[in-house]
C-alpha cells in the first residue's frame, strides 16, 4: 500500500475512533461521591495521559539453537 494511502486510511479511523470515545468516560457519581472514588478516577486518567502514543514494536526473542 502506498505511504500516502496508509497515513490518509489512519488518520480516518484515528478521527473515528475519537469521535466515538467521546461518549465514554467515568460513569455519573452520585452527589455523595466518596473521595475514594474519584481519586481512583482520576488515577485512570493520569494512567491513560502517561501510556505512550504509539508502542515501540516488540523485538522478537531469542532462540538458543536456530541457526
Amino acid at each position: 500500500m502506498h505511504s500516502d494511502t496508509h497515513l490518509l486510511l489512519h488518520r480516518l479511523r484515528s478521527a473515528e475512533l475519537r469521535r466515538r470515545a467521546t461518549g465514554f468516560g467515568p460513569p455519573p457519581t452520585p452527589s455523595g461521591a466518596g473521595l475514594r472514588t474519584r481519586l481512583g478516577w482520576a488515577l485512570v486518567g493520569l494512567g491513560l495521559r502517561i501510556l505512550p502514543r504509539h508502542p515501540r514494536p516488540r523485538r522478537a526473542p531469542f532462540l538458543a539453537g536456530t541457526a
